[in-house]
């Protein structure tokens, strides 16, 4: 049993068809800009005035709005006001598929309450899978991380999904991890199929397929690893704790890196770019 978006319950189901289910994510996203976006677009901000929040993002763990506060290029009223407008004009999957009439108000209530129990049954097993691990603490921070993080580095939602076995890791082939040293050493990694992969590099790196070839989409894969650790230190390891950190490497296979179920964690995430493997290991 694994935690699934909406969209994906509802195809498993055949409640809906994968054409139905492409025309309503990009409806959704459509209705709920990055904030950044809605500031371009209002004249409240230039696009590299943008840019340089959305950079900072990258580092700090921190709202958009409050690095636009501090850096003094959008003051609390055009923050809240662009948040108002962020929020009113959100619409949620289901009344999408309403709107768009692929089910009508009752299939959609019967299937929102099966898939309501679906997720309370699914999150019930992945914490208790999570909890009695020795690197729980760890896994439920890098979690957190990346339901934080990934919808503004990579305009996608994730959320973690159920636990995987060391067999199931090679439908995952592309892997990159970053490891540090020191007090407390430990290891973030992504695994990837290839398509995932290169969609992940390329709202990462915001640019079009034509420009990311497999060096690049692993290098870009890389990258996100390399950010996510950054985070993870500053928020999730103890502030006195001394390390040193690696490059991103990308030369180990998953299954290896999860191999020893004792001291590591292969948490199968889902997002609006594709599955992805979360490995997490000390």
């Amino acid at each position: 049993m694994a935690v699934k978006f909406l969209g994906q319950f509802l195809l498993e189901r055949g409640v809906i068809t994968p054409p139905q289910l492409l025309a309503a994510i990009e409806a959704q996203r459509a209705s709920n800009p990055l904030l950044g976006e809605l500031a371009v677009r209002q004249g409240l901000l230039t696009e590299a005035q943008a840019r340089r929040i959305n950079d900072r993002q990258r580092v700090e763990d921190r709202r958009f709005g409050d690095i636009a506060l501090d850096l003094g290029l959008l003051d609390q009223a055009q923050v809240e006001t662009l948040l108002a407008a962020q929020k009113a004009g959100r619409r949620l999957f289901g009344q999408i598929l309403l709107d768009q009439g692929v089910v009508d108000a009752a299939t959609l209530d019967a299937e929102l309450a099966a898939h309501r129990a679906d997720q309370d049954a699914a999150h019930h097993a992945l914490a208790v899978g999570v909890a009695d691990h020795a690197l729980a603490e760890l896994a439920n921070g890098a979690i957190g991380l990346c339901g934080r993080l990934f919808p503004r580095m990579l305009d996608s939602q994730c959320q973690a999904a159920g636990l995987l076995a060391t067999d199931e890791l090679s439908a995952y082939p592309h892997v990159a991890y970053v490891r540090i040293e020191g007090e407390q050493p430990l290891f973030i990694g992504m695994a990837t199929d290839h398509d995932t992969m290169h969609r992940l590099t390329r709202a990462f790196l915001k640019i079009g397929p034509e420009r990311c070839d497999d060096v690049l989409a692993i290098d870009g894969l890389g990258e996100i690893v390399n950010v996510l650790m950054g985070y993870v230190v500053r928020n999730v390891l103890p502030d006195d704790v001394q390390y040193q950190a690696f490059p991103p490497d990308t030369t180990v296979p998953a299954a290896q890196l999860a191999a020893d179920r004792g001291r590591s964690l292969a948490l199968l995430m889902n997002s609006q770019q594709g599955p992805f493997v979360l490995l997490i290991g000390n």
